[in-house]
């Protein structure tokens, strides 16, 4: 298959890229770097530096006859979109606009959305969240993520547009960005390695479904694969507390490190954790790596950064 992957240099995207090129895929690359690093890209991918609200989006859609797009350049911070709501829809709303355009114009059979299982539901009723859970997004990132999903049944049914919406738990794992509101772990793990102290926001009583990257990476394979169009959560269903992660990170990168508390965040979800088993049921997919297993790559993949 000819597949562009957006936002193919960042963190989850460029291991998707990885994986793609392993299966004997053709991968075109469209990442604006302004979060991604092109040393992510991998070498026989086609890369192209390119803001997915370009016009220019035409012009290789038309030339490069793609199967597939897999969608995950976005505007990702949560609290980013709070100051900013224009452009958060701006990027995620008009952006993702532009992509399925070009892919209805250009006959491309399969769209893969990256959304949220967090955002998108807002303050849960239930624990955990099905894909059926009141959707209730308090911030307009999830807003953003939301209306996406809505446009894409409707492409589906105007267009015939094929597509799959996986809505992400935490993801964690190699290449995450530790600079990213959503990047926890690696926001901890090079504090540490540094020698520098994380700090807790609250009293650290607040939880996340924390899924492994390379599980994630499966799920779009799968996605590939898929006969008709769907909604999926893709995470572990275990709630892991920030004061855990913070213990266990330390066992691994610090020992020693003191537990510091900071003020808590204003507006953060307490609680968050989702039901996957309609991907496991209908995909065929499952969470293979534990969350100790994926803490100890991801801080070996740190400390090699850190010290080639």
């Amino acid at each position: 298959m000819k597949i562009m992957v957006t936002g193919g240099a960042g963190f989850i995207g460029s291991n998707i890229v990885d994986a793609c090129i392993g299966r004997g895929h053709s991968v075109l690359v469209v990442d604006d770097l302004s979060m991604g690093r092109k040393e992510n890209v991998h070498p026989a991918a086609e890369f192209v530096q390119l803001d997915i609200r370009s016009a220019r989006l035409r012009e290789i859609f038309h030339s490069r006859k793609l199967d597939a797009v897999i969608h995950h350049a976005a505007q990702m911070d949560v609290r980013k979109s709070v100051e900013d709501p224009a452009n958060d829809a701006d990027v995620n709303i008009l952006g993702t606009l532009n992509l399925l355009q070009n892919c209805v114009a250009e006959g491309v059979g399969k769209f893969i959305f990256a959304s949220t299982g967090g955002a998108i539901y807002g303050d849960q009723e239930t624990f955990p969240a099905a894909e059926d859970h009141p959707l209730r997004p308090i911030s307009p990132y999830g807003v953003s993520k939301l209306s996406i999903e809505k446009y894409l049944h409707y492409y589906h049914v105007t267009w015939g547009l094929q597509y799959i919406v996986l809505r992400y738990a935490n993801v964690y794992g190699p290449r995450q960005n530790a600079h990213g509101e959503a990047g926890v772990v690696a926001i901890f793990t090079s504090k540490m390695l540094a020698g520098l102290q994380p700090v807790i926001n609250g009293d650290g009583a607040q939880t996340r479904d924390y899924v492994f990257v390379s599980d994630v990476v499966n799920a779009n394979l799968l996605a590939l694969e898929a006969s008709r169009p769907d909604v999926f959560n893709i995470g572990t269903g275990i709630e892991t507390n920030v004061n855990e992660l913070f213990r266990h990170l330390r066992d691994l990168a610090a020992p020693g490190c003191p537990e510091n508390h900071g003020p808590a965040k204003k507006g953060e979800q307490m609680r968050s954790v989702i039901d996957s088993s309609r991907a496991q049921r209908l995909l065929g997919w499952t969470p293979r790596v534990t969350l100790m297993d994926g803490l100890r790559r991801t801080v070996e993949h740190f400390r090699l950064e850190k010290n080639p």
